[in-house]
Formats: C-alpha cells, sequence, structure tokens
C-alpha cells in the first residue's frame, strides 16, 4: 500500500500540536484528517475509516479514552491502529487506554523523527490487520476470535493475556509463514516499549504451554512460523 492510500485521523484539542504533527504525516505523504475533540474523531473515525487513529487523551466534550471505547465498537472499524498521546508521567492514562482497545500510545513532547517512526510502525500493524482481514481463524483445532479475544482449543476456552493473544494471531492468521523476530516485534509490541528476543521466546514458550508444542516451529536465526500439519 502506497502512502498516499494511507488514512491517519489525528485528533487532539491543541492546534500547536495538530500542526506539527500534522504536517510531518502530509510530508510522509499520507491522508490526513483532524479532529479538535472526541466527538469529532468518532465522526471522521465512521465517515473515513482511517487505517491509523492518533487520540489525544484529554479533549472537550469527549476525552480520548472514550472515543476509543467508541470507535471500537463501530463497524469497520476493528481493523484501524489507535494509539494515544499522553503526557509524561500519565501512566493511569496508559492503562486505561490499553484497557478501552488502544494499541499503543505516544509520549508528549516527541521528536518528529521519532514520531514518524513510530506512525511507520504502527502503519504495520495495519497492513498486517488489512491482510488477514479475518475476525475469526480457525486453523486445526483451534479458533481464535479477534473481536471478543476469545481462543478455543478443541472447543475448549482457553484465557490468554493480550500480548500472548495478539502473538497467537498473528503466526495462526497465516500457516507456514515465516515471521522474523523483527516483524514479530513490529506487529505485536511496535515501539511501545524497549523488548528484545528473548522477550518473543517466553511468550511463544506459553503459548505451547497452553495450546502444544506441535503448533509453533523454530526457524533458527530467523524467527517463528505456525504449522497446524
Amino acid at each position: 500500500m502506497k502512502n498516499s492510500e494511507i488514512k491517519v485521523l489525528l485528533a487532539d484539542d491543541e492546534q500547536d500540536i495538530i500542526d506539527i504533527i500534522g504536517y510531518n504525516l502530509e510530508q510522509e505523504g499520507y491522508q490526513l484528517f483532524t479532529a479538535s475533540n472526541g466527538k469529532q474523531a468518532v465522526e471522521s473515525a465512521v465517515t473515513n475509516k482511517p487505517h491509523l487513529i492518533i487520540l489525544d487523551v484529554m479533549m472537550p466534550e469527549m476525552d480520548g479514552i472514550e472515543a476509543c471505547e467508541v470507535i471500537r465498537k463501530k463497524e469497520g472499524l476493528s481493523n484501524s491502529v489507535i494509539t494515544f498521546l499522553t503526557a509524561r508521567g500519565e501512566d493511569y492514562s496508559q492503562v486505561a487506554g490499553f484497557e478501552a482497545g488502544a494499541d499503543d500510545y505516544i509520549t508528549k513532547p516527541i521528536k518528529p523523527k521519532v514520531l514518524m517512526s513510530k506512525v511507520k510502525a504502527l502503519l504495520r500493524r495495519a497492513r498486517f490487520s488489512d491482510e488477514t482481514n479475518a475476525d475469526i481463524i480457525e486453523v486445526g483445532d483451534i479458533k481464535i476470535d479477534r473481536d471478543e479475544y476469545r481462543v478455543f482449543v478443541r472447543k475448549e476456552e482457553i484465557l490468554f493475556p493480550r500480548k500472548e493473544f495478539e502473538l497467537l494471531y498473528l503466526l495462526a492468521a497465516k500457516p507456514g509463514k515465516v515471521f522474523t523476530r523483527d516483524e514479530i516485534l513490529d506487529a505485536v509490541w511496535g515501539n511501545e516499549v524497549v523488548v528484545g528476543g528473548r522477550t518473543i521466546d517466553v511468550h511463544i514458550r506459553k503459548l505451547r504451554e497452553k495450546i502444544g508444542d506441535s503448533y509453533f516451529k523454530t526457524i533458527k536465526g530467523v524467527g517463528y512460523k505456525f504449522d497446524h500439519e
């Protein structure tokens, strides 16, 4: 997908933020839509179906947390990647944001170059969502419901923390495809925290314990693939 085909919605009640971040997004060639409050953000999201939505937390009429919750319930927006803009030290906002359905957060202030690197990582997740385009995946004895974050193995439901679920969905959506460690880090963790290959290994081990060792193949020096044969 070309940058000119990618839609980004930016919502913030500070015009300076809209101007600075919006300028950098437009310089990359993205289609930019803006909103100055949460209510406008929801309306724009429904109308424009953006690939990436950047929401400020503190906004009038409807704050970013509530806007995120509403957007997540709208038809056709399940694949949109949502990230919050938060001020440093607003840990409570980050937690609330993830609980509301956000994929990531960006801490203000942020340098333009770092911002665009973050945006590109988030958009790689959006591209993956567009490519899979499946709310329910059934592979072998496993059924994965992305909308409800539920996994069934031989019709028995197994509970997964968010990151384990996202890793399972990533791999199971394309059985046989080898995902490199960098691809996994981008799709599941993005730039939200500094993690390494060991983090991926630990999550794979937990998936193996819950689902079965045979489903996950290690490709030495490269990454992992899901194999149900």
